[in-house]
């Protein structure tokens, strides 16, 4: 009610301030306040302090996807074992065809000793697998080897014997026998014997003579023609040198299977 009495009291101060137009134009606003509802001024307004701004939250980490387990490789299936390969073999008969490392003479060489030759070519297995490459080394023992003593020996005497053969550095042993395809006869130098056979042939050829002739003469005779039966005797039974020179064919036949 206050209010209404400070607003009469303010229009009756503009009318007699402004006259008539005044008092009008203070009597509608006067009015118009008045048809208003009244207003409680007693009442608590709900002021509030305007809301402090929320912050916003974090926005979430992202969870990190999970890595797909790695799919476990299948095993190879292992292959099955393979049958072990037959051991190289020869059988017995098997022949190596050799070149000689060195010369053999019946004149240096007795028996015991030992010599070398190299393998000439491949020799291989039924199946065509090498067992002993060209290049290796047989081995072989002179068992018996003597001089030609008179010339219807065409040969004179040579045994050879193989015993091993030495393939990438390692020895195998092997039986055999072998044969030297290029042996020769060399005759020696007439020597003390061939001297005695001729010395014994003269005298002989002398007493014959002597008892024959029974003169000097006949003696003389006797030894010439001694002399020549000795010479003869000499040549005939002169001794010849088996020789069989470096690089030549030895050929090796296998008595008994080898493997390696």
């Amino acid at each position: 009610m206050a209010a209404n009495r400070l607003a009469i009291l303010t229009l009756a101060v503009l009318a007699a301030c402004g006259g008539d137009r005044g008092a009008s134009m203070a009597a509608d606003s006067l009015s118009r306040d008045l048809q208003r509802l009244p207003v409680d001024s007693s009442a608590i307004l709900n002021d509030q302090a305007g809301a402090t701004p929320v912050a916003a939250a974090p926005a979430p980490a992202p969870v990190p996807k999970a890595t797909p387990k790695a799919t476990p490789k299948p095993k190879p299936t292992p292959k099955p074992a393979q049958p072990a390969a037959a051991p190289l073999a020869l059988n017995g008969g098997a022949s190596l065809a050799t070149t000689l490392d060195r010369e053999i003479s019946s004149k240096t060489d007795k028996p015991g000793a030992t010599v070398t030759a190299s393998v000439a070519s491949d020799v291989k297995d039924a199946s065509g697998r090498v067992v002993i490459p060209a290049g290796s080394r047989v081995t072989m023992t002179i068992t018996e080897i003597h001089e030609s003593e008179n010339k219807s020996d065409k040969t004179g005497k040579l045994t050879l014997t193989p015993t091993a053969v030495e393939i990438g550095g390692q020895s195998y042993a092997l039986t055999g026998s072998a044969t030297a395809l290029d042996r020769t006869l060399v005759d020696r130098k007439t020597n003390a014997g061939d001297v005695a056979k001729v010395g014994a042939g003269t005298a002989a050829g002398a007493i014959v003579g002597r008892v024959i002739g029974g003169s000097t003469k006949g003696a003389v005779i006797g030894g010439i023609i001694g002399g020549a039966i000795g010479t003869q005797r000499a040549v005939e039974t002169q001794d010849r040198d088996v020789v069989v020179p470096a690089s030549s064919r030895v050929e090796i036949t296998l008595e008994g299977p080898f493997t390696r």
